[in-house]
């Protein structure tokens, strides 16, 4: 919008000069035609729509929320659709280990230690979790292992005594591994708690331990999303790669439109542009290394501040980690700067062409239209620093 602005300011000018030329040619009073020269619509359009935006960034700032530029508000204001990665957005950024499985008979401890010596060579929420549980419990896990091979949103591969070690989603040890559950534990394995996230510890193509991490939901989620569908955004997604029961379970608590299981980063993203293809403006909330494609491919890609240092980096808004309220804060310096804007425009339109017109009736002497046209320019730029919340 500002960009169109300045492109309309520019685009006045030679009917301003032909005005003021057509003026002259057929009253011969050049008094009127300066009056035409005196009041243009450039000054008001190029300094007020700019200060605007600026002073939305500025007062975004103020509430915790850094803003990469104008038209990133302006795609917020106009969002329809908003997707959420679950883990560290949706819930909490600091999930606890509550419970280690064993299923290969090993001691929960030992087994808690070997995936925290697999885990602590990644910035990601659950690994932090397991390598928390580890000290806590004054496991020491000194480098046991091979080199390391990371696959994004699946888990991870090493060597541990020669033996092939794997941590990671049930897609990625169930499926794309092909590991298998011991013979006899069937029923343990069925009986896993729903309403924890579930690592897979496999050891030689064995199921050895579920790691059952607590990934507690923000208190203000629910709330956040009501707030969120009454500002006007009609669809409310939410992504994860965790297993279908526990997406389910979160997707009820918080109210969500739609919700996706055991999702893949390529999978966020292409939601994302299948949404866009339907012609609906997509924001896109993540905190991960995972959320990365998503976050770059949305109108406007939301971080966490706390989050992964890629997602910050491609994200065109971060917010603070603290509560989703910032979301509603948000949407609302987005929505307010548009109607700013939108007002802003139709009152320089409005009163210089009411200005144009007395002075070609002449009404009003040219210094004194230029005096009114200066100071509304002031006027509605010092209006245009106010805050909007």
């Amino acid at each position: 919008m500002e960009g169109k602005a300045e492109h309309l300011a520019d685009k006045l000018v030679p009917y301003t000069l032909a005005g003021t030329a057509l003026t002259y040619l057929l009253t011969r009073n050049i008094t009127k035609a300066l009056s035409i020269l005196m009041v243009d619509f450039s000054c008001a359009l190029k300094l007020a729509m700019p200060i605007s935006v600026l002073s939305a960034i500025r007062e975004a700032g103020v509430h915790n929320i850094t803003v990469k530029g104008g038209k990133f508000l302006e795609a917020a204001a106009e969002a329809d659709t908003i997707v959420f990665d679950k883990t560290g957005t949706l819930t909490k950024a600091k999930p606890t280990v509550v419970d280690v499985v064993s299923f290969n008979g090993e001691d929960p401890d030992e087994l808690l230690r070997i995936a925290a010596c697999m885990e602590e060579h990644f910035p990601h929420s659950m690994a932090k979790a397991v390598v928390n549980a580890a000290k806590k419990k004054k496991l020491d896990h000194e480098e046991m292992h091979s080199k390391v091979e990371y696959m994004v949103a699946h888990g991870i591969s090493t060597m541990i005594n020669e033996k092939k070690a794997i941590i990671g989603s049930y897609h990625f040890v169930f499926e794309d591994e092909k590991c298998m559950i011991p013979e006899g534990k069937e029923a343990l394995f069925a009986s896993l708690p729903v309403e924890y996230s579930h690592l897979y510890l496999a050891i030689e193509k064995e199921l050895a331990a579920v790691i059952c991490i607590e990934d507690p939901l923000r208190e203000e989620a629910a709330d956040v999303i009501e707030i969120l569908r009454k500002s006007g955004i009609s669809k409310i997604v939410m992504m994860t790669g965790d297993s279908e029961h526990t997406a389910v379970a979160i997707a009820k608590r918080v109210g969500v439109d739609e919700y996706y299981s055991e999702v893949l980063p390529e999978d966020k993203a292409d939601f994302v542009e299948k949404e866009k293809a339907k012609g609906r403006k997509v924001i896109m909330i993540g905190d991960g290394i995972n959320d990365s494609p998503a976050l770059s491919a949305a109108d406007v890609g939301v971080a966490i501040s706390d989050g992964a240092e890629l997602a910050r980096e491609i994200a065109d808004i971060m917010i603070g980690a603290e509560n989703l309220y910032e979301l509603v804060i948000l949407k609302q310096l987005s929505d307010g700067l548009m109607k700013r804007i939108k007002r802003n425009y139709r009152f320089i339109v409005t009163f210089n062409a009411g200005l144009i017109l007395l002075g070609v009736s002449g009404i009003l002497q040219p210094t004194t239209s230029a005096l009114f046209h200066n100071m509304s320019t002031l006027g509605i730029s010092l209006k245009s620093m106010q805050d909007l919340l």
